[in-house]
Protein backbone atom coordinates (compact mmCIF):
# COMPACT_ATOMS: atom_id res chain seq x y z
CA UNK A 1 0.00 0.00 0.00
CA UNK A 2 1.69 3.27 -0.99
CA UNK A 3 1.31 6.41 0.88
CA UNK A 4 1.28 10.02 -0.35
CA UNK A 5 2.35 13.30 1.16
CA UNK A 6 0.56 16.23 0.55
CA UNK A 7 2.04 19.35 -1.08
CA UNK A 8 -0.29 21.58 0.08
CA UNK A 9 0.95 24.65 1.60
CA UNK A 10 -0.11 25.05 5.60
CA UNK A 11 -2.59 27.15 6.43
CA UNK A 12 -1.37 30.28 8.24
CA UNK A 13 -2.33 30.54 12.02
CA UNK A 14 -5.67 32.65 12.45
CA UNK A 15 -5.10 35.73 13.89
CA UNK A 16 -7.49 37.14 16.28
CA UNK A 17 -7.47 41.17 17.04
CA UNK A 18 -7.34 41.76 20.35
CA UNK A 19 -8.57 44.78 22.48
CA UNK A 20 -7.70 46.55 25.40
CA UNK A 21 -8.41 49.50 27.95
CA UNK A 22 -7.99 52.95 26.77
CA UNK A 23 -5.25 54.49 28.97
CA UNK A 24 -5.06 58.14 29.62
CA UNK A 25 -1.65 59.91 28.69
CA UNK A 26 -0.19 63.43 28.63
CA UNK A 27 -1.55 65.98 26.16
CA UNK A 28 0.61 67.43 23.46
CA UNK A 29 -0.06 71.46 23.57
CA UNK A 30 1.51 73.90 20.92
CA UNK A 31 1.34 77.53 21.70
CA UNK A 32 2.24 80.39 18.94
CA UNK A 33 2.16 83.82 18.65
CA UNK A 34 4.13 87.28 18.55
CA UNK A 35 7.04 87.45 20.82
CA UNK A 36 6.49 88.80 23.82
CA UNK A 37 2.78 88.06 24.44
CA UNK A 38 3.62 85.47 27.30
CA UNK A 39 3.82 82.37 25.11
CA UNK A 40 6.57 81.38 28.02
CA UNK A 41 4.97 82.33 30.69
CA UNK A 42 1.65 80.81 30.29
CA UNK A 43 3.59 77.22 29.54
CA UNK A 44 5.04 77.91 33.14
CA UNK A 45 1.81 77.77 34.44
CA UNK A 46 1.31 74.18 33.46
CA UNK A 47 1.13 71.84 35.66
CA UNK A 48 3.77 70.90 37.43
CA UNK A 49 6.37 70.57 38.36
CA UNK A 50 7.76 72.13 34.75
CA UNK A 51 10.17 70.69 33.10
CA UNK A 52 11.91 73.41 31.05
CA UNK A 53 13.76 72.62 27.50
CA UNK A 54 15.11 76.74 27.94
CA UNK A 55 17.00 76.53 24.13
CA UNK A 56 15.64 80.30 23.60
CA UNK A 57 17.22 81.59 26.72
CA UNK A 58 14.15 82.91 28.21
CA UNK A 59 13.98 81.61 31.92
CA UNK A 60 17.28 83.84 33.38
CA UNK A 61 15.11 87.39 32.62
CA UNK A 62 12.03 86.04 33.79
CA UNK A 63 12.31 83.53 36.18
CA UNK A 64 11.72 86.10 39.00
CA UNK A 65 8.37 87.14 37.68
CA UNK A 66 7.50 83.30 37.98
CA UNK A 67 7.06 83.21 41.60
CA UNK A 68 6.71 80.14 43.33
CA UNK A 69 6.07 77.92 40.16
CA UNK A 70 7.76 74.74 40.47
CA UNK A 71 10.02 75.62 36.83
CA UNK A 72 13.04 73.69 36.10
CA UNK A 73 15.33 74.14 33.74
CA UNK A 74 17.28 71.12 31.84
CA UNK A 75 20.59 72.06 31.56
CA UNK A 76 23.82 71.11 29.69
CA UNK A 77 22.04 71.57 26.39
CA UNK A 78 23.75 73.20 23.95
CA UNK A 79 22.88 71.42 20.65
CA UNK A 80 20.50 68.61 18.77
CA UNK A 81 21.62 65.48 20.10
CA UNK A 82 21.91 66.94 23.67
CA UNK A 83 18.50 67.95 23.58
CA UNK A 84 17.72 64.34 22.66
CA UNK A 85 19.59 62.89 25.31
CA UNK A 86 18.23 64.77 27.46
CA UNK A 87 15.16 63.37 26.76
CA UNK A 88 16.11 59.76 27.25
CA UNK A 89 17.96 60.12 30.41
CA UNK A 90 16.12 59.49 33.45
CA UNK A 91 15.10 61.80 36.16
CA UNK A 92 11.35 62.84 34.59
CA UNK A 93 9.75 60.87 37.03
CA UNK A 94 8.09 63.56 38.95
CA UNK A 95 8.30 65.89 36.59
CA UNK A 96 4.02 66.69 35.08
CA UNK A 97 5.18 69.06 32.16
CA UNK A 98 7.59 68.95 29.63
CA UNK A 99 8.05 72.53 27.92
CA UNK A 100 9.97 73.08 24.77
CA UNK A 101 11.04 77.04 24.24
CA UNK A 102 11.15 77.27 21.46
CA UNK A 103 10.46 74.00 18.52
CA UNK A 104 11.37 76.98 15.98
CA UNK A 105 14.82 76.86 18.16
CA UNK A 106 14.62 73.51 18.04
CA UNK A 107 14.69 73.51 14.52
CA UNK A 108 17.85 75.18 13.66
CA UNK A 109 19.19 72.81 16.24
CA UNK A 110 18.15 69.97 13.85
CA UNK A 111 19.63 72.20 10.61
CA UNK A 112 22.75 72.05 12.24
CA UNK A 113 22.53 68.64 13.26
CA UNK A 114 21.37 67.27 9.34
CA UNK A 115 24.03 69.51 7.76
CA UNK A 116 27.22 68.18 9.62
CA UNK A 117 25.74 64.47 9.59
CA UNK A 118 23.93 64.02 6.67
CA UNK A 119 26.09 63.62 3.97
CA UNK A 120 25.72 64.44 0.11
CA UNK A 121 24.33 61.24 -2.18
CA UNK A 122 27.68 61.80 -4.40
CA UNK A 123 31.26 61.68 -1.95
CA UNK A 124 32.95 64.96 -1.86
CA UNK A 125 30.03 66.98 -2.12
CA UNK A 126 30.66 69.37 1.01
CA UNK A 127 27.23 70.58 2.45
CA UNK A 128 27.23 74.08 4.10
CA UNK A 129 23.53 75.11 3.70
CA UNK A 130 20.49 72.74 3.01
CA UNK A 131 20.17 73.79 -0.38
CA UNK A 132 23.38 72.03 -0.76
CA UNK A 133 21.91 68.49 -0.91
CA UNK A 134 19.67 69.70 -4.11
CA UNK A 135 16.10 69.73 -5.34
CA UNK A 136 14.62 70.17 -2.06
CA UNK A 137 16.19 67.05 -0.79
CA UNK A 138 17.71 69.13 2.04
CA UNK A 139 14.19 70.01 2.84
CA UNK A 140 13.24 65.95 3.85
CA UNK A 141 16.42 65.70 4.92
CA UNK A 142 15.77 68.12 7.74
CA UNK A 143 12.15 66.77 8.04
CA UNK A 144 13.31 63.24 9.07
CA UNK A 145 15.90 64.60 11.38
CA UNK A 146 13.22 66.93 13.19
CA UNK A 147 10.46 64.28 13.54
CA UNK A 148 12.46 61.66 16.09
CA UNK A 149 11.92 64.77 18.38
CA UNK A 150 7.89 63.77 17.99
CA UNK A 151 8.72 60.03 19.04
CA UNK A 152 11.15 60.59 21.58
CA UNK A 153 8.44 63.34 23.20
CA UNK A 154 5.85 60.50 22.56
CA UNK A 155 7.77 58.22 25.03
CA UNK A 156 7.08 61.00 27.57
CA UNK A 157 3.85 61.50 26.75
CA UNK A 158 2.81 57.50 26.93
CA UNK A 159 3.72 57.74 30.61
CA UNK A 160 1.66 60.61 31.27
CA UNK A 161 3.33 63.62 31.19
CA UNK A 162 1.93 66.77 29.31
CA UNK A 163 4.29 68.40 26.35
CA UNK A 164 4.43 71.94 25.40
CA UNK A 165 5.68 73.50 22.51
CA UNK A 166 5.94 77.04 22.47
CA UNK A 167 6.41 78.09 18.60
CA UNK A 168 6.90 81.86 16.88
CA UNK A 169 4.63 83.22 14.33
CA UNK A 170 4.87 83.76 10.47
CA UNK A 171 2.12 84.63 8.02
CA UNK A 172 1.81 82.30 5.46
CA UNK A 173 -0.60 82.49 2.36
CA UNK A 174 -3.44 79.78 2.42
CA UNK A 175 -4.87 78.86 -0.76
CA UNK A 176 -8.71 78.83 -0.79
CA UNK A 177 -10.43 77.21 -3.65
CA UNK A 178 -13.85 78.64 -2.83
CA UNK A 179 -12.76 82.40 -3.53
CA UNK A 180 -9.65 84.57 -3.25
CA UNK A 181 -6.58 83.38 -1.36
CA UNK A 182 -6.03 84.86 2.11
CA UNK A 183 -3.12 85.68 4.19
CA UNK A 184 -3.47 83.94 7.85
CA UNK A 185 -0.94 83.54 11.14
CA UNK A 186 0.79 80.28 11.55
CA UNK A 187 3.83 78.67 13.42
CA UNK A 188 6.94 79.57 12.23
CA UNK A 189 8.81 75.91 11.25
CA UNK A 190 9.49 74.60 7.75
CA UNK A 191 6.70 74.38 4.99
CA UNK A 192 8.01 74.59 1.50
CA UNK A 193 5.77 75.27 -0.99
CA UNK A 194 5.08 71.87 -1.99
CA UNK A 195 3.47 70.84 0.95
CA UNK A 196 6.04 68.31 1.25
CA UNK A 197 8.58 67.83 3.71
CA UNK A 198 6.36 70.47 6.09
CA UNK A 199 7.73 69.99 9.53
CA UNK A 200 4.52 72.39 10.00
CA UNK A 201 2.22 70.48 8.60
CA UNK A 202 3.59 67.08 10.40
CA UNK A 203 3.75 69.22 14.02
CA UNK A 204 -0.11 70.65 13.30
CA UNK A 205 -0.89 66.57 13.17
CA UNK A 206 0.80 65.62 15.62
CA UNK A 207 -0.46 68.08 18.52
CA UNK A 208 -3.30 67.45 20.47
CA UNK A 209 -3.87 71.12 20.90
CA UNK A 210 -2.35 74.08 18.61
CA UNK A 211 -3.54 77.55 20.28
CA UNK A 212 -2.74 81.00 18.75
CA UNK A 213 -2.09 83.05 20.97
CA UNK A 214 -2.97 86.61 20.05
CA UNK A 215 -3.36 90.76 21.01
CA UNK A 216 -7.63 91.55 20.71
CA UNK A 217 -7.77 94.07 17.68
CA UNK A 218 -11.37 95.96 16.72
CA UNK A 219 -11.79 97.42 13.41
CA UNK A 220 -13.65 100.53 13.18
CA UNK A 221 -13.97 102.71 9.99
CA UNK A 222 -11.34 100.32 8.04
CA UNK A 223 -9.01 101.21 10.84
CA UNK A 224 -7.84 98.45 13.50
CA UNK A 225 -6.78 99.20 16.93
CA UNK A 226 -5.30 96.70 19.58
CA UNK A 227 -6.44 97.43 23.06
CA UNK A 228 -3.62 95.79 24.93
CA UNK A 229 -5.82 92.89 25.73
CA UNK A 230 -4.92 88.87 24.49
CA UNK A 231 -6.81 85.58 23.59
CA UNK A 232 -6.13 81.99 23.41
CA UNK A 233 -7.84 80.78 19.89
CA UNK A 234 -8.15 76.89 19.71
CA UNK A 235 -10.21 76.16 16.72
CA UNK A 236 -8.98 77.21 12.73
CA UNK A 237 -10.24 81.08 12.14
CA UNK A 238 -9.62 83.14 8.75
CA UNK A 239 -6.68 84.79 10.65
CA UNK A 240 -5.16 82.02 12.22
CA UNK A 241 -3.91 77.97 11.80
CA UNK A 242 -5.17 76.24 15.36
CA UNK A 243 -6.93 73.29 16.49
CA UNK A 244 -8.31 71.46 19.33
CA UNK A 245 -9.60 68.23 21.09
CA UNK A 246 -10.93 69.55 24.24
CA UNK A 247 -11.33 73.42 23.70
CA UNK A 248 -14.08 75.08 21.69
CA UNK A 249 -14.26 78.66 22.76
CA UNK A 250 -11.11 81.46 23.39
CA UNK A 251 -9.62 81.96 26.52
CA UNK A 252 -9.06 85.44 27.71
CA UNK A 253 -5.23 85.73 28.56
CA UNK A 254 -4.59 86.55 32.24
CA UNK A 255 -1.05 86.85 33.44
CA UNK A 256 0.12 83.86 36.01
CA UNK A 257 -4.32 83.00 35.42
CA UNK A 258 -4.61 78.56 34.95
CA UNK A 259 -8.10 78.90 33.22
CA UNK A 260 -6.56 77.60 30.38
CA UNK A 261 -4.63 74.61 31.62
CA UNK A 262 -7.91 73.71 34.51
CA UNK A 263 -10.37 74.19 31.17
CA UNK A 264 -8.27 72.36 28.57
CA UNK A 265 -6.75 69.20 30.75
CA UNK A 266 -9.37 68.91 32.94
CA UNK A 267 -10.03 65.15 32.57
CA UNK A 268 -6.25 64.64 32.68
Amino acid sequence: MSTTTSTAPARPPVRRVTFGAIEPHGHRVGLFGPGGIGKTTLAATAPGPVGFVDLDDSLPILRPSLGEWDIRRVSGIAGWQDMRDALHSDGWDDVRTIVIDSATKAEELALEWTIRNVKHEKDGVVIRRIEDYGFGKGYQHLYETFVTLLSDLDLHVRAGRHVVLIMHDCTATVPNPQGEDYIRWEPRLQNPGSGRASIRLRVREWLDHLLYVGYDVTTTRGKARGHGSRTIYPTEKPWCMAKSRTLADPVELVQFDRTLWDTLLAES
